[in-house]
């Protein structure tokens, strides 16, 4: 699949990270699993209790699949419910910030004085 196509095929994707990562039982990241996605800690947390909701299924971002999207959503807002605050972030494409290819939404708890800037700053004009 080329680098920030929108596939919608769904079946494991040569050399995607989360493809190989969701093929590997045990793996010591996954922290929950439901039969359409995991939910692990990223490499970089940015906050403690920061996971990715990731869907089983490979598609490209958001706008790749709206119902794999979609549930995907409604498992990282589960998770969310937890927080009295927290940040839900998602991408689509490469321009919007999004790195790995394989959708997936970011749940980061949001605490008082956590001092974690948001990457979407408005640049000067």
């Amino acid at each position: 699949m080329a680098e920030g196509a929108r596939d919608g095929a769904g079946g494991p994707a040569a050399g995607c990270p989360f493809c190989e990562l969701l093929d590997t039982p045990g793996h010591p990241a996954v922290v929950e699993r439901w039969p359409d996605a995991v939910a692990l800690t990223p490499r970089g947390p940015v906050t403690e209790g920061h996971v990715l909701v990731v869907p089983r299924r490979h598609v490209a971002d958001a706008a790749a699949d709206p119902e794999v999207a979609a549930a995907a959503m409604r498992h990282a807002a589960r998770l969310a419910g937890r927080y009295p605050s927290c940040n839900i972030i998602t991408s689509c494409g490469a321009e919007a910030t999004q790195t790995v290819f394989h959708l997936h939404l970011h749940v980061v708890p949001r605490r008082d004085g956590d001092r974690l800037a948001l990457p979407w700053v408005p640049a000067p004009r």
